[in-house]
């Protein structure tokens, strides 16, 4: 409009048209020499290092987010750039506030900010010259994923939440250091609340286990109130139900629940013939066999293998086949392993007597003697630490096995040899197992010596020794 006017337009105070030409002439020479110097501007600005543009950032994606590439073009040369970082870092500002203003934008944050992050970048020694984009471009990009969680943090903890609302505006201010006392006051309130929170819960659930345990206590002592009532299976339910109170933790007063109950189904099997107990009872004590570390605990290992092969070695003489008898025999054999005359001599002499009770039925079913013979030496082991002085009973009780197994092979053999021992082995037992001290076992004992002095009788041409058969009967 302007121009316009100018071409129509004339001198109204002189009113000499060709002045006014020459004044318009004039003004349009000025408005193209402006235009060409607005053009030749930054090819001016890019000779002189610097372009006035503001640059740009981009991302280049790798297989993790936190290590995506940033690249950001700041429009100046390295040396510039450089300058600007050690400036920064040693608080200088006033002479470089263009390129300040620069960086700001091209990074997408506050002057402020850009001079922070510059400082951090200028006090890392390990940056390469050529690298110093590329880092300050990460910081930002640090800064803004910090404020973005920052945010977002919202602890329950109702100190922590304080704490972390008023790091989050010093973290936009960028007062790192207070923004690090906040944040690591609020972890160490939320860590000391989660110990008080572990304590009361350690407290309660020791609280609470010592009930169960108490439980378990009060109906182990019923299940002894049945055992002594011969209730034997009624008995095991009970002992069964104290191990299922017994809280984690606690697995060794579980295993002896658990092992009485065996036992009380081991006595209903043994006393009542009932075989389904016993295998119940097998199945129980190889389980506490199996659960039981040999390495951790020796002797109670043991002790699991020692009841898994008197069970086995009862149930197994109830049946036909070999199998269960040759499973007692290896579970008698891995007692010993940590069962040793040195270290246990009276386990290792119980499970020696053990081993011969197997050996005598597995020897009743072949026509050899091996079996026979191995149960022998297995009693007469036993022997050496069963002594009379020492457990009378348990010395008797082995000697009354002896005798049995040498009945046996006296029969299969011709001579009289080892029917004497027989008989010599019952009348040693018969010392201890007197009628008023064990009646049921004296009677069994003088029904076995009668049936060896009737062997030994046939085989003598004299009465003496079948009458001594008849008053043993």
């Amino acid at each position: 409009m302007l121009i316009a006017g100018m071409r129509t337009g004339t001198n109204v105070e002189s009113g000499d048209p060709s002045v006014a030409n020459r004044s318009i002439a004039i003004m349009r020479r000025a408005f193209c020499l402006a235009a060409a110097l607005v053009a030749l501007a930054p090819q001016l600005a890019h000779a002189l290092g610097d372009t006035g543009e503001t640059g740009s950032c981009s991302i280049a994606s790798t297989a993790a987010a936190t290590g995506n590439a940033i690249t950001c073009n700041f429009n100046m040369p390295p040396e510039n750039l450089k300058a600007l970082v050690e400036a920064a870092a040693k608080g200088g500002e006033a002479p470089l506030l263009d390129s300040l203003v620069k960086v700001s934008k091209t990074l997408g944050v506050t002057e402020d900010a850009a001079k922070k992050f510059l400082t951090i970048v200028g006090r890392d020694s390990n940056i390469p010259d050529d690298g110093l984009a590329e880092a300050l471009a990460r910081v930002a990009d640090d800064y803004k994923r910090l404020q973005q969680q920052a945010a977002a943090i919202n602890p329950e903890n109702p100190t922590a939440r304080q704490l972390v609302n008023e790091a989050k505006p010093e973290i936009d201010a960028l007062h790192f250091e207070r923004a690090h006392q906040l944040l690591r006051e609020a972890t160490q309130a939320q860590v000391a609340a989660a110990q008080e929170a572990r304590k009361l819960r350690e407290q309660a659930q020791a609280a609470e286990d010592a009930q169960m345990l108490g439980a378990a206590s009060s109906t182990a002592a019923e299940g002894d109130v049945a055992l002594t009532e011969r209730n034997y299976l009624g008995a095991a339910g009970l002992f069964g139900q104290a191990a299922d109170y017994v809280p984690a933790g606690h697995q060794s007063q579980r295993d002896t629940y658990l092992t009485r109950q065996a036992d009380a189904l081991y006595r209903e099997g043994n006393e009542r013939g009932d075989n389904a107990a016993l295998e119940q009872a097998i199945s129980t004590y190889g389980l506490l066999a199996q659960g039981t570390s040999r390495e951790g605990s020796p002797l109670e290992w043991a002790k699991a293998q020692n009841r898994l092969g008197f069970a086995l070695g009862r149930l197994g003489e109830r049946e036909s086949g070999p199998g269960r008898l040759e499973a007692a025999a290896a579970a008698f054999g891995e007692a010993l392993k940590e069962f040793t005359r040195e270290r246990a001599p009276l386990d290792w002499a119980r499970t020696q007597n053990g081993l011969g009770f197997v050996f005598w039925r597995l020897g009743e079913r072949e026509s050899g003697t091996g079996k026979l013979e191995d149960a022998v030496s297995a009693y007469r082991e036993a022997l050496k630490e069963l002594t009379r002085d020492r457990v009378p009973l348990s010395w008797a009780q082995t000697e009354n096995g002896l005798g049995i197994v040498l009945q046996v092979l006296g029969a299969r053999e011709s001579g009289t040899g080892k029917l004497e021992e027989a008989v010599a082995a019952f009348r040693d037992a018969l010392t201890e197992r007197t009628r008023d001290r064990a009646p049921f076992d004296w009677a069994q004992t003088e029904n076995n010596l009668g049936n060896a002095l009737y062997k030994l009788g046939g085989r003598e041409r004299g009465t003496a020794k079948l009458e001594e058969a008849v008053a043993a009967y």
